[in-house]
């Protein structure tokens, strides 16, 4: 390893890069997160041995009947290509501290137990059968390991446990190519990048992969944030991993649970969410103990996956984050986001007007043409003022995947906006009301 730098200096030589680095997930938007491991045969969540204390030989016996089938990261990752997703985040090894390659410093693990395979491999060259992105998933917490707890208080074993992460991520990023994100969870029983020797660990991963990308979960801010469970945008980059069914990231038997809630519908208003903050989408599924995707998550995916293919201008690529920025929830329009890249806006709509019109409040400069996105049919309009009104429009909504139509606003110059639809007595351009103006 290089000369140890301090924490300043690391953190920019990383910022230095980031840009070039972070190119292509930025231009992203949708990844698929994939929760897999011996928690799968137990069908009740990725957690339970923990939440159910229940004890390691008795958890160790899992490993005997793990078998998932030939092919399964396959599966995954052409479902994921079909739904438009373009990259993948798998659990190398979660906090059941199984790994799911060819360990030499973890015997615990899939080639030796098991399926008596490497599964990382198989991920990998599913990854690029597909030209997706790899990312894995590298909990530092392991509820297996002897030392897994006794780090927190005695100063051998956590020089131990974190020679033992060290070793595991390491192993990682040398023995398969090229990875591009290397995505931490759960930093416990330690509190602080000191006692995880973060700054030292992601010194050397980034040696063994310069164009690596990190999360945040290391306690180290490092390339982007990961909220979880929710969509909420930052001032930095930022990435919402959400989980299929809302209860569990590890498998679920449907018949044994509520129902889904995740629609076609739900993902793309999920994904508008995060075009409009500039963040990407990283939703998971968890396979069941087979390696079979859940039915449930099969049709919602390839739906979205059939719209993409016709409106992804409106959420591929880097978004204008402009401060002000309308997203249209107010305007009795049925458009609920507005997504921008700089020359176009894309109004999505989730509520077809049957009277053949729809208008827009705000916009001072008329666009130079308005358009489906999915097939570039033009739109008659009309700019009055402030007012933008599209003409003659179809009876029914036109996309016939999900309801969801997005409408071309194409602009010669940068379209400038007020929020006149909350003000009425904005006319001609005019902005009594002191509003925000792009």
């Amino acid at each position: 390893m290089k000369q140890k730098l301090s924490k300043r200096d690391y953190e920019q030589q990383v910022a230095s890069t980031r840009d070039q680095r972070m190119k292509w997930w930025r231009e992203a938007r949708f990844g698929m997160f994939i929760h897999f491991g011996l928690y799968a045969q137990i069908g009740r969540n990725e957690w339970a041995m923990t939440t159910e204390n229940i004890p390691i030989p008795e958890y160790e016996k899992l490993a005997a009947t793990f078998k998932p089938k030939p092919g399964a990261p396959r599966e995954w990752a052409a479902l994921a290509k079909k739904a438009g997703m373009k990259y993948m985040v798998m659990t190398s090894r979660h906090h059941e501290g199984f790994s799911l390659w060819d360990s030499k410093a973890n015997p615990y693990n899939s080639v030796n137990l098991g399926p008596k395979r490497d599964i990382v491999k198989e991920f990998v060259e599913a990854c690029r059968e597909f030209g997706l992105g790899i990312g894995f998933y590298s909990s530092l917490m392991d509820w297996h390991h002897p030392d897994g707890w006794r780090c927190a208080f005695d100063t051998a074993a956590r020089k131990r446990f974190n020679q033992y992460i060290t070793a595991l991520n390491t192993e990682l990023l040398t023995q398969y190519g090229k990875i591009d994100i290397l995505w931490y969870d759960v930093s416990l029983p330690m509190e602080s990048w000191e006692g995880w020797d973060s700054l030292e660990r992601n010194q050397l991963m980034r040696e063994l992969q310069p164009g690596i990308i990190i999360n945040d979960r290391s306690h180290m801010p490092e390339d982007f944030g990961t909220p979880e469970g929710h969509l909420t945008a930052a001032d930095r980059d930022w990435e919402a991993c959400m989980t299929f069914n809302d209860i569990s990231w590890g498998y679920v038997d449907s018949k044994q649970a509520a129902p889904y809630s995740y629609t076609p519908q739900r993902i793309l208003k999920m994904l508008s969410t995060c075009a409009v903050g500039g963040g990407n989408l990283l939703l998971n599924i968890g396979p069941a103990p087979d390696g079979s995707v859940p039915a449930e998550a099969v049709q919602p995916l390839t739906i979205v996956g059939k719209w993409l293919e016709e409106n992804g201008r409106a959420v591929y690529g880097r978004m204008h984050k402009e401060r002000g920025w309308p997203n249209q929830s107010f305007g009795g329009n049925g458009v609920s986001a507005a997504t921008y890249d700089g020359k176009s806006v894309y109004l999505w709509n989730w509520i077809w007007p049957s009277s053949g019109e729809m208008a827009f409040g705000g916009y001072l400069n008329a666009p130079k043409a308005v358009r489906l996105l999915k097939d570039g049919t033009p739109v008659a309009f009309e700019h009055k003022g402030h007012r933008l009104i599209l003409k003659n429009l179809p009876k029914s909504a036109p996309d016939t995947h999900a309801g969801v139509t997005v409408i071309e606003l194409e602009f010669e110059d940068k379209p400038q906006y007020v929020f006149a639809s909350y003000f009425p007595q904005l006319h001609g351009g005019r902005d009594i009301t002191g509003g925000a103006r792009l």
